[in-house]
């Protein structure tokens, strides 16, 4: 890769320009603004000194003013001289505290206010040096000028305008190789993440994501874990559901194969035929239900189970329920009792609720033994409505009781034997009607509930209420 299209290299780009941009801030701002302001400073001191030195010049009667200029330029730190004009382009030097120096004749603030009588200040170059003047006229066509070099001045902010770009450039070289490192190592950890990535979408679930950081990307990082424990999880359960529907197939099959090889090859008196074909019937009758639980569970895997949303009376729904059962259970030597409390209308979709009904009364039926009794309850429970059916048989044993609504899943040495996806497929109905399905176990007493909104009269529609299940609110 190329080290400039990477993170380092762009972030180290990023700070370099962030310095750079600093520092040309501080060469085109700052510097020029000390420069000004020192110079105003100057000026400001000579105008403010300049009137009390006209005032002595003006009162020196023996016009031996190189005394007065000299103590007046000890005074304000500056040149002062003393000009007469014979017109007002011509300065001819009168008096000066450096009268070793002639220099001053051509000044231009001195000439400005030769020509305007009035004073005027400003700076000057006079061979490559800077100068703060100020002039006032005098009497008689005379100029004062005062004169302060600069230079000194002007030297040490060009010194600290130096060690600013000294200092510039090694916070830019500091900021390139600080900023390169920081941002590899940032990259380094993006990378990890990027490797973990390819692995997840390759199905390696097995190696964590691990990265101990507490800030974006470590964040990310356990989101990544995050989303691979769940992702092997599903792994896990797509193996599982594969082998177990794969057996749950073979199964019926080979019974099947196995009866009609049987019946082709062997002489069967018409009674055996019966039976095989009697048992063959069952077999398919097993087929077809296993069928149709792997296709509902798909659909609402996939989403593709639609709800309606609409008023339902479980009292109505549990009637309808006993009376599809009643024959069933008298052939099994049960008994169907139905308990009906006038509950509240209730807010889901009533084909998928008597499909529930049907798969919590036919396990209570299929899982019991003859001579017991399953009841059909409702009643209510804060802003949620139960349908539940109780059965006195034997019970579920408290180690089974996690996994009942588990896919696949059968209570081993229960009276019969299904495909294990009953229970599974109620409690996902029950959650697409925003409802839930709850087990309520005691020795001898087993309790499902099919819990749903209670119905407003207003809307119809209700959310349901997040209480345990209490056993006295089911009727015996």
């Amino acid at each position: 890769m190329n080290p400039l299209r990477s993170v380092g290299g762009r972030l180290s780009i990023a700070l370099a320009v962030v310095v750079a941009m600093a520092l040309g801030l501080v060469d085109l701002i700052v510097v020029p603004s000390l420069e000004r302001n020192l110079i105003d400073s100057k000026l400001s001191q000579l105008r403010k000194a300049a009137p009390e030195i006209r005032q002595e010049v003006i009162g020196t009667v023996t016009f031996n003013f190189d005394p007065v200029l000299e103590n007046a330029a000890a005074s304000v730190n500056a040149r002062v001289s003393v000009f007469t004009t014979l017109d007002p382009d011509t300065l001819i030097p009168f008096a000066d505290s450096n009268a070793r120096s002639t220099d001053l004749a051509e000044d231009p603030i001195a000439l400005r206010v030769a020509r305007s009588r009035r004073e005027a200040s400003g700076t000057v170059e006079r061979r490559d040096n800077r100068f703060a003047e100020t002039a006032l006229p005098l009497p008689g066509g005379r100029v004062l000028l005062l004169s302060a070099s600069l230079h000194d001045s002007l030297a040490n902010i060009h010194l600290v305008r130096r060690r600013l770009l000294i200092a510039g450039l090694i916070a830019l070289v500091a900021s390139l190789v600080v900023g390169y490192g920081a941002a590899s190592m940032f990259a380094r950890r993006l990378r990890r993440l990027e490797r973990a990535a390819e692995r997840i979408a390759d199905g390696d679930f097995g190696e964590p994501v691990v990265d101990s950081g507490h800030d974006e990307v470590g964040e990310l990082a356990r989101a990544f874990e995050r989303m691979r424990q769940r992702l092997a999880g599903l792994e896990r359960a797509r193996r599982e559901f594969i082998a177990n529907a794969s057996h749950e197939l073979r199964t019926p099959l080979f019974s099947l194969g196995g009866f009609l090889e049987l019946l082709e090859n062997e002489e069967l008196d018409p009674e055996t035929q019966r039976e095989f074909l009697e048992t063959m019937r069952e077999q398919i009758d097993r087929l077809t239900k296993l069928a149709t639980d792997l296709l509902d569970l798909s659909r609402v895997d996939a989403g593709r189970i639609h709800v309606e949303a609409e008023a339902l009376d479980l009292g109505a729904l549990a009637r309808t329920l006993a009376d599809e059962f009643r024959a069933l259970a008298l052939s099994g030597g049960h008994r169907i009792e139905i308990v009906d409390r006038s509950s509240p209308a209730v807010v889901g979709d009533d084909e998928r609720a008597l499909q529930i009904g049907r798969i919590l009364v036919g396990n209570a039926l299929v899982h019991t033994p003859a001579g017991t009794t399953v009841r059909l309850s409702t009643a209510r429970r804060n802003g949620t409505a139960l349908l539940t059916v109780e059965d006195d048989g034997p019970g579920i044993p408290a180690e089974d009781v996690a996994h009942v609504f588990d896919r696949f899943y059968r209570v081993e040495g229960s009276t019969a034997s299904g495909s294990g996806l009953g229970l599974a497929i109620a409690r996902e109905l029950a959650g697409l009607m925003s409802g839930s399905v709850e087990l309520h176990v005691t020795p001898g007493r087993t309790i499902f509930a099919l819990v749903l909104p209670v119905a407003r009269r207003d809307t119809g529609i209700s959310a349901p209420d997040e209480d345990a299940f209490h056993v006295e609110s089911v009727g015996t």
